[in-house]
């Protein structure tokens, strides 16, 4: 393969964030984006040219692989089999495989197809109706009810504890679900990995912070054991070798209090958890994943320094237009870098943007942390 610059023209299924952060990527690399997302100025289209259509519109994806020389995509929500078709139609290649998103998008055939490879992970139940239900809560006692489909930021996903919430359980989540046995984990790590034409890299192991099931912050050393770190990266990549095609997945992990390690779930995409990479590795998860769905050679993943990743979220109680404000202090300290997604509405919870905060010192994880949330916490929307 010969590499030359200006390069192809990258078509992005999605126009979100991941969206948007992939064309800044590609830029520098000479390459082009165009996105394809159903929201008129999606965040992406600030810095991408946007084709405005539905994920499953078979006329905008057409349109999406007539202006593009590869495709990918950075949300579930693509259509595999559209995706296929337009391979075999337009002649053009789709990276990470639809295989590997038909393998993904499915929380149940996910857990299926890791457990069959022997890769570890939660004991798990098919939830077709009630009675499916309380047998999961039988044999594991309590649960973590999962949409099967569709759920992210904790959405899709309901604790149930007790018979009496079988119910409201299965309406909350209304449709076909998987029930997981809740895993009693000393820590939520996760790991970005790539997929080349011949050779997989990982980044260093994040460690993450949830609340309300929602990514806070991701620590870069996770605050945990060599031996841990190494069985992450070694199931990473026993994950990653299940899943064909080219490019950026996102490995969610639980350490068990007994030092084990579990895969949660994969995203056959970059991830929240990756976004450290940006500052804080020799390459970005988001170049990653351009020079892999190329073809290109991949890149450096080494760590550069001590990092934290802050998401900015809404703190908001209803939706409203975003304005944020009280950001003095980020942009005035040294080591610290502000992302804003451009998005033009925030809702409670949602996320608009983030912080990362690197540092010289490894031994300072903690004193990082706590001065990424406190810069963090002091913006707000106004």
């Amino acid at each position: 393969m010969t590499v030359t610059v200006p390069g192809p023209t990258l078509g992005v299924v999605g126009g979100g964030q991941l969206g948007r952060m992939l064309a800044e990527a590609a830029s520098p690399l000479g390459v082009d984006v165009v996105v394809l997302d159903p929201t008129p100025n999606c965040p992406a289209s600030r810095v991408a040219d946007q084709i405005v259509g539905a994920f499953d519109d078979p006329d905008a994806m057409a349109e999406l692989a007539a202006r593009a020389d590869a495709l990918t995509f950075e949300i579930e929500l693509a259509d595999p089999d559209l995706l296929d078709e337009l391979a075999a139609k337009e002649d053009i290649q789709v990276h990470p495989s639809p295989d590997a998103l038909r393998t993904i998008e499915d929380k149940l055939i996910q857990k299926d197809t890791f457990g069959k490879a022997g890769i570890p992970i939660p004991p798990f139940h098919r939830v077709d109706e009630a009675d499916d239900l309380h047998a999961a809560l039988d044999e594991f006692g309590a649960v973590m009810l999962k949409a099967r489909t569709g759920g992210y930021d904790g959405r899709g996903n309901v604790p149930v504890t007790s018979p009496d919430e079988v119910e409201d359980a299965l309406d909350a989540v209304g449709g076909p679900a998987m029930a997981e046995s809740f895993v009693e984990f000393e820590r939520e790590l996760s790991v970005i990995g790539i997929r080349g034409t011949d050779d997989i890299r990982t980044f260093p192991v994040g460690e993450n912070v949830h609340e309300d099931e929602i990514l806070y912050e991701t620590i870069v050393p996770a605050r945990t054991s060599d031996a841990v770190t190494e069985e992450a990266d070694r199931v990473a990549r026993e994950v990653l070798s299940h899943l064909p095609g080219r490019g950026v997945f996102g490995i969610e992990l639980f350490e068990t209090s007994d030092g084990d390690v579990l895969v949660n779930e994969v995203a056959p995409r970059p991830h929240n958890s990756g976004h450290w990479t940006i500052e804080g590795a020799l390459s970005s998860q988001f170049e990653q994943h351009v020079r892999a769905v190329l073809g290109w050679p991949l890149g450096a993943t080494d760590r550069r320094s001590p990092t934290v990743m802050a998401n900015i979220l809404g703190t908001v109680d209803s939706s409203r237009e975003a304005h944020l404000g009280g950001l003095d202090a980020p942009l005035s300290e040294s080591g610290v870098s502000l992302h804003w997604y451009g998005k033009d509405e925030v809702r409670p919870l949602r996320k608009m943007g983030h912080l990362t905060a690197v540092s010289e010192d490894d031994a300072d994880i903690e004193s990082l942390l706590e001065r990424a949330r406190t810069l963090r916490d002091g913006v707000e929307f106004q």
